[in-house]
C-alpha cells in the first residue's frame, strides 16, 4: 500500500559506517550508468549525481511502495565537504590568484547581479500565486545560492514574520530540487559553448588537479616516477589535507570571537592557500603535496562521495507535496540561469575555454552549492581538458564573498 498522510511508515536508520559505504556503490551505479546511457556521458553529468539521484528515486518509491523510508547518516558528508576545500586551498597559487584577479572581481560583480535577478524571478513568482513577497528569498537564494543550510536558518523566520507555515519546507524543497537541476544543467551548458565557439584548453597537458580524466589517473597509477601515486607521496598529501583542515578549526574560533561566523570549509580553504604558498618556498626540504597525482585523488575522491550522499539522501516524496507553485517558480529560476549563463556570464567572463568551464561552474552554483558546481567543472575537464584557474577562482567568489553578499541581500528583499 502507498504511504498517506493516515499512515506511519517504516524507518530505517543506516549508521555512518553503512551510509559511506552505499556512497561508494553510488558513485560506481552512477560511473555504470554514464558509461552506458549516452545522454549522461555526452552532457557530462557527474557520476555522483546520476547515481545518487536514481537512488533517490528507489528510495521514493519504498516510500510510496512498501511505506519504508530510509534515513541515511550524513556524519561522514560534511568532513569530507571540508577535506575538499582543504585541496582546493592547496593546489592554489598566489601567483595563478594575481593572474585571475581580474577573473575574480569579474565573477563576484556578475554573481551579485546575478542574486538580484534570482530573487526578482521569485518575487515575481510569488505575486503570481499570491504567496507572501518575503517568501520569495526562499524561492530565490536563500535556497538556491544559499543552499539548505541557509534555507534552514531563514524559513522558520520567514514563516513567523508572514504567517506562511510552509516557509521551512518551502526553502528545502526549493534548495533540494535547485541541487538536482544544477547538477544537470553545467554539463550541457558548457558543452554547448566549447562546441559552438570551438574552444580548447591553453594548456592541454596542465596540472594533475581535480578534473584529470579517467584514463590518465590509470595511467598515472602504475607509473613508477615521481608523479605516480604510491603508499608515500599519498600520506604526504593526506597529512597536509588534514593540518589544513585542524589550523582552519583554530581560524574559526578566532572568527568567531571577532563575531565573524563562517563555515568551516571556509577558514580552511583559506589557511590551505598560505600554508602552500610559504611552506614550500620556507622550507623547501619538505616534500610538499600540492598539484600532485594523491592530491587529486584526494579531491575527486572527497568531492565525489560528498555528491553521491547528497543526491542519495534527498527524500523526493516532500516535493511532490508542494505543487504548482514551486514547479513554476523553480522552471523560471532554471531559464534564467541558463540564459544569464550563456548570454552575460560567459562573454563578460572572456568567451574562452576558461570562460565556459566557469559557466559550468556558475549554472552549479547559482542552482545549487559549490561541490555541485566543481562537480560539473571537474566532469567538463574530464573530458575536454584541464582549467586551473576556474577551480581556483569560483571558490573563492562562491564559498566566501558570495555568503556575505547573500545575506546583505535576503535583509533586502525580505524587508520588501
Amino acid at each position: 500500500m502507498p504511504a498517506s498522510a493516515d499512515s506511519t511508515p517504516l524507518t530505517l536508520e543506516l549508521d555512518a559506517f553503512t551510509s559511506l559505504t552505499i556512497a561508494f556503490v553510488v558513485f560506481f551505479l552512477g560511473l555504470f550508468l554514464t558509461r552506458r546511457i549516452e545522454f549522461l556521458k555526452k552532457y557530462n553529468i557527474p557520476e555522483p549525481v546520476s547515481g545518487g539521484f536514481a537512488v533517490a528515486i528507489l528510495t521514493w518509491l519504498l516510500y510510496s511502495v512498501f511505506q519504508l523510508q530510509i534515513e541515511f547518516d550524513l556524519g561522514a558528508r560534511d568532513d569530507l565537504l571540508v577535506l575538499f576545500f582543504a585541496t582546493i586551498g592547496l593546489n592554489a597559487r598566489f601567483s595563478d590568484l594575481m593572474k585571475g584577479g581580474k577573473l575574480l572581481i569579474w565573477m563576484l560583480l556578475l554573481t551579485v547581479a546575478f542574486m538580484f535577478v534570482q530573487n526578482g524571478v521569485a518575487l515575481a513568482g510569488t505575486s503570481l500565486f499570491g504567496l507572501p513577497s518575503a517568501v520569495c528569498v526562499l524561492l530565490g537564494t536563500a535556497s538556491l545560492i544559499g543552499g539548505h543550510g541557509t534555507a534552514i536558518a531563514w524559513g522558520p523566520t520567514i514563516a513567523e514574520d508572514t504567517g506562511f507555515a510552509a516557509a521551512a519546507e518551502v526553502g528545502i524543497a526549493t534548495a533540494t530540487l535547485g541541487l538536482i537541476f544544477a547538477a544537470l544543467m553545467g554539463g550541457p551548458i558548457a558543452k554547448f559553448l566549447i562546441d559552438r565557439y570551438k574552444l580548447t584548453p591553453d594548456k592541454p597537458g596542465g596540472d594533475p588537479m581535480i578534473g584529470e580524466s579517467y584514463e590518465k589517473k590509470e595511467e598515472s597509477a602504475t607509473s613508477s616516477g615521481e608523479d605516480g601515486i604510491n603508499y608515500i607521496n599519498l600520506m604526504q598529501a593526506l597529512l597536509a589535507t588534514h593540518v589544513s583542515v585542524i589550523l582552519g578549526k583554530v581560524g574559526q574560533e578566532i572568527l568567531l570571537s571577532l563575531g565573524l561566523q563562517l563555515p568551516l570549509f571556509v577558514p580552511t580553504m583559506l589557511v590551505a592557500i598560505l600554508l602552500s604558498n610559504s611552506i614550500p618556498y620556507l622550507v623547501p626540504q619538505i616534500p610538499w603535496p600540492a598539484r600532485s597525482r594523491s592530491m587529486a585523488l584526494i579531491s575527486d575522491y572527497t568531492l565525489s562521495v560528498f555528491l553521491a550522499m547528497s543526491l542519495m539522501s534527498m527524500q523526493l516524496w516532500g516535493l511532490a507535496e508542494l505543487g504548482l507553485p514551486l514547479v513554476v517558480i523553480l522552471a523560471l529560476q532554471v531559464i534564467a540561469s541558463a540564459a544569464f549563463v550563456i548570454f552575460v556570464f560567459f562573454f563578460a567572463m572572456g568567451k574562452d575555454y576558461t570562460a565556459a568551464v566557469l559557466s559550468a561552474g556558475f549554472a552549479g552554483f547559482t542552482l545549487g552549492a559549490t561541490p555541485t558546481a566543481i562537480a560539473n567543472m571537474s566532469s567538463v575537464t574530464k573530458q575536454y581538458g584541464p582549467a586551473p584557474l576556474a577551480f581556483i577562482v569560483l571558490p573563492l567568489v562562491s564559498a566566501f564573498f558570495v555568503d556575505l553578499a547573500n545575506a546583505i541581500i535576503i535583509k533586502l528583499f525580505v524587508s520588501f
